[in-house]
């Protein structure tokens, strides 16, 4: 068999009826509903390193494949919610969490924050919760630990009291069509804190839940009780 036959029959018997697939599924994946790998501890411990998360694209609007233009909008972001973004400084790809919307005035006083100048309710979290009892013990044991009330919605939040870090910030003001966002690891997360207000464009989808999980520090041993959780 010559090059060209070979060509020819690969382009027939293996190219031409897969390339209709993929670009399905890449299309499905662009624009409808893909997944996340998250490879940073900044949003511990709700999202651990090696958790592979699935985001819902369609959570809020529906863009072009492969671009960031909008078709149609249905939903805003709310408070609570987590997301896929675009850093707006370096275009570097985030999981955070929406702390604020459009017209509020945020601030953190202490690692505490402050919505429109009401301070946000803490209570405490045990180490048997989601996430804490997944880490290793001395990084629970350099960590504290809380349960944040934003609004009608609580999440896991952690801070590591010995490190640096920006625990005062603001107050400011989150512009129109922009949105405040923070790790619930709040001591090491770069966030709105560093970059700013995550424009509305650059929000991909809604993080729903962690698919399958894997140890890094164990040679990705399996996490199997992460498997098909929710995120809150």
């Amino acid at each position: 068999m010559n090059l060209k036959t070979f060509a020819q029959k690969l382009w027939l018997e293996w190219i031409r009826p897969l390339s209709l697939p993929l670009l399905a599924v890449c299309i499905i994946k662009s624009s409808f509903a893909g997944i996340n790998y998250v490879p940073t501890g900044s949003m511990k411990p709700t999202i651990l390193e090696g958790d592979v998360v699935f985001v819902n694209r369609l959570a809020y609007d529906l863009k072009v494949p492969f671009t960031k233009w909008h078709l149609a909008e249905w939903a805003e972001p709310a408070r609570g919610d987590i997301v896929v973004c675009f850093a707006p400084d370096d275009g570097m790809r985030l999981v955070k969490r929406v702390i604020g919307l459009p017209g509020d005035i945020i601030q953190l006083h202490h690692d505490r924050l402050f919505i429109n100048g009401a301070p946000v309710a803490y209570a405490p979290l045990p180490d048997t919760a989601a996430g804490v009892r997944d880490l290793a013990l001395p990084e629970r044991n350099a960590a504290v630990f809380a349960r944040e009330q934003l609004g009608a919605r609580s999440h896991a939040v952690m801070a590591l009291p010995l490190i640096p870090a920006p625990r005062d910030f603001g107050p400011v003001r989150v512009p129109a069509r922009h949105y405040f966002m923070m790790g619930d690891n709040r001591d090491i997360s770069r966030d709105s804190r560093y970059f700013g207000c995550m424009p509305r464009a650059e929000i991909v989808g809604e993080a729903k839940s962690v698919i399958i999980s894997g140890d890094l520090a164990h040679w990705l041993r399996p996490r199997f009780g992460r498997f098909f959780s929710r995120l809150d």
